[in-house]
């Protein structure tokens, strides 16, 4: 028996990641401490709740005596896999201090329980965005890192404070650095939840700016067999790159989600590009390549299957869209789609 601590597991990311673990390891058992804010939702995990080696628990990352109570036996983990973040660029832009407080302050606590209790590793999940914007290649694990928003600063900041908890205590830290995830169970304020649930309903889909940035888009269930692999074969200290390989113009993948549900073209709208927008991500994955992870779905499976998860699954974004997100939603693209043109 091996025992994970699972936090942000209620996320989108997170509760792939719970699903698989526990479908692919008979003999692991998860633990999942997550907050429940906007983005947490006890939903994501509804197919899994009666599941005898699953347990729960409601918190924040940021409180030291509740993580250590979760490091404390009977459910004292082997391995930490740290999810839990504040995510989304634009509500970074207008709200820095609550990403520095999760993804900084809160990946300290973390770490410092897991150094207290001798885990045998902890994953950092971080994101390419960390490295900003390239034009031309990709970035390697050794490249500098130069954060355009609040959001990847934020994340690059948790990941040196792992990386320096591995050289300055011996913490086993390995981190994972992944593409643009999609998939199902992705709150619907992402590019691809939001164009889906959007189009779904014929209303616009806000584009920033000419829609030519590039991102290689990684489907979600890739992405844990790769942080599965990680965890199994990966080198403390270091750091892997998940890419798909499968760069694609935000406003080609606009018109993939259209064609796949029989919409017009003309629900696209451009509207005013956010600030400091990266025009490309793109990461070199060849490190993980080499202990032997492919992707199993190609982008066009994978992008069909998820849209196909959205009108199957309304249940489940309609509720969340007629709540918070609303307000969030007329906040950031209100006056922009006011503006928009075809």
């Amino acid at each position: 028996m091996r025992r994970f601590l699972v936090s942000g597991g209620a996320g989108f990311i997170g509760c792939n990641f719970v699903r698989h673990l526990l479908n692919a390891h008979p003999d692991y058992h998860v633990t999942v401490l997550d907050k429940l804010t906007y983005a947490g939702n006890p939903d994501n995990l509804l197919d899994i709740q009666d599941n005898p080696r699953y347990r729960f628990i409601k918190g924040d990352i940021c409180d030291a005596a509740l993580v250590g109570e979760a490091h404390e036996a009977p459910l004292r983990p082997d391995v930490v896999v740290n999810f839990a973040a504040e995510s989304h660029v634009d509500r970074s832009l207008m709200d820095p201090g609550a990403f520095l407080r999760t993804d900084v302050q809160g990946t300290h606590v973390l770490l410092e329980a897991a150094r207290k209790h001798g885990v045998e590793l902890f994953v950092q999940i971080s994101t390419d965005e960390v490295y900003g914007s390239i034009l031309e290649g990709s970035f390697r694990e050794t490249d500098l890192l130069s954060p355009s928003s609040p959001y990847a600063a934020s994340k690059a900041g948790g990941d040196l404070l792992a990386l320096a908890y591995h050289t300055s205590f011996g913490l086993p830290v390995v981190i994972t650095r992944s593409s643009n995830n999609f998939g199902p169970y992705q709150y619907p304020e992402k590019f691809m939840p939001l164009f889906i649930t959007n189009a779904i309903d014929d209303e616009p889909l806000p584009l920033y700016g000419d829609g030519l940035q590039v991102r290689d888009w990684l489907y979600v269930v890739d992405n844990c067999r790769a942080i599965d692999l990680v965890i199994h074969q990966g080198v403390p200290g270091e750091v892997y790159n998940i890419g798909a390989s499968s760069e694609r113009v935000n406003i080609e993948v606009a018109e993939s989600i259209l064609r796949v549900l029989g919409k017009p073209r003309d629900l696209i709208r451009h509207v005013t590009d956010r600030p400091g927008h990266d025009r490309r991500y793109s990461v070199d994955s060849a490190k993980l390549r080499a202990l032997g992870w492919t992707r199993h779905r190609s982008h066009d499976e994978a992008l069909e299957e998820t849209v196909r998860w959205y009108v199957d699954h309304q249940w489940w974004w309609r509720k969340i869209k007629s709540g918070e997100f609303m307000a969030y939603y007329r906040q950031n693209y209100g006056e922009r789609l006011a503006q928009g043109k075809p």
